[in-house]
């Protein structure tokens, strides 16, 4: 594609009822199949967001009914948890083993909230939240803690402390709440991410304890493990999220996870996993669809847009001879102010197309289309 091409495929929003697009976004290229601003590309689905409820696409793990616990949470044994469902809460029964989900899970959104049992001096409190059997947020009691370098700092070592990546990444702060407060992780997970035997991604962990954030993005730097780094293992892309029992009788509640897409499963539009040639048939697969648009509108304006979009997705001689034609319907549609150019917002965006091609020497300045749009 010649370096001057410039993708107007945002303006073809004159074609949608009360949106006027602004002429302008960068053309699609070897990275990204969409222009900025595109409006052909796919909208998000649309989630339900509460405040205080989970999202509507969430998976409920547990919401304080036994039935969650029945459904969501079983031993490692594949068994039915050990693990009880007591007034609203899931609370760790001390030597059953870790809870561990019936579902398996990669890239994720999880949501929990959690609680040091009050008690003794060895009511630490201590447990975890351990994504894929191999990736430990700690959960401690940490409040209270002041720095130290004794050697007898039991328990309270930075990089075990709640909110660490369990023998890697330290909090960035210390949000603790006492103990019998109830406390909250909201935490996105991606796993490592291979092509073949090649460690492409070393994944990911973002963690917000208590509505701060204390991981920024820690890469992992293999799994984590007490006393020692350990390289990484397992090369599975999904697996049992685990609850972990360290011998403390930890209460959790409104436990909920969402899965989200592998930054990996884009391929077409930037982003790591980029790949040209899935770039390149996206790009010519819009490109057909525009000039079949193009095709089946009697509209002089829409059928101008959408040639000039078919082209910018894909170059191609048979379409750029299309395009003078549909000019000339489009400068008589203008004169005598018919079809979409009766309306004068869509004249307005009209003008700001030709604009754009003015910009990108497409066109002389001050052509006749821009005459009779004036």
């Amino acid at each position: 594609m010649k370096t001057n091409v410039l993708v107007v495929t945002a303006l073809s929003a004159v074609v949608a009822a009360n949106v006027f697009g602004e002429a302008g976004g960068d053309r699609p290229d070897a990275r990204h199949a969409w222009s900025v601003h595109d409006v052909n590309r796919p909208d998000p689905q649309v989630v339900d967001a509460r405040p205080g409820q989970p999202p509507s696409d969430a998976i409920i793990l547990f919401d304080g009914t036994d039935e969650s616990v029945a459904k969501n949470w079983r031993n490692r044994d594949g068994k039915p948890s050990r693990w009880i469902s007591r007034e609203g809460e899931f609370v760790c029964v001390p030597g059953s083993g870790p809870a561990v989900t019936a579902e398996k899970f990669g890239d994720c959104q999880l949501h929990l909230e959690f609680k040091t049992p009050v008690g003794g001096e060895n009511a630490t409190g201590n447990s975890g939240v351990i994504f894929m059997g191999q990736y430990e947020i700690q959960i401690l009691n940490s409040y209270g803690i002041t720095p130290s370098k004794s050697l007898w700092k039991r328990g309270n070592y930075a990089d075990g402390q709640a909110g660490a990546v369990y023998g890697q990444s330290p909090p960035l702060v210390n949000v603790c709440r006492p103990r019998g407060e109830w406390q909250i992780y909201d935490i996105v997970f991606h796993p490592p991410y291979r092509e073949g035997e090649r460690l492409v991604d070393p994944g990911s962990v973002t963690v917000f304890l208590n509505g701060v954030v204390v991981q920024d993005h820690w890469q992992f730097e293999g799994v984590t493990m007490w006393n020692r780094r350990a390289p990484y293992h397992a090369k599975d892309r999904e697996a049992s999220l685990c609850l972990q029992d360290h011998g403390n009788p930890v209460p959790f509640r409104n436990i909920w996870i969402r899965r989200i897409p592998s930054r990996y499963a884009n391929t077409t539009c930037g982003g790591p996993g980029v790949k040209q040639a899935d770039v390149a048939a996206l790009r010519h697969r819009l490109a057909e669809e525009s000039l079949a648009a193009a095709g089946e509108t009697s509209d002089p304006a829409e059928k101008l847009m959408r040639l000039w979009e078919s082209f910018c997705y894909e170059p191609d001689r048979k379409v750029r001879a299309m395009i003078g034609p549909a000019e000339k319907e489009c400068i008589k549609s203008a004169i005598e102010r018919t079809g979409s150019l009766a309306d004068e917002n869509k004249r307005q965006a009209m003008l700001r197309f030709v604009e754009m091609l003015e910009l990108g020497k497409w066109i002389g300045k001050n052509g006749d289309l821009r005459k009779a749009l004036e």
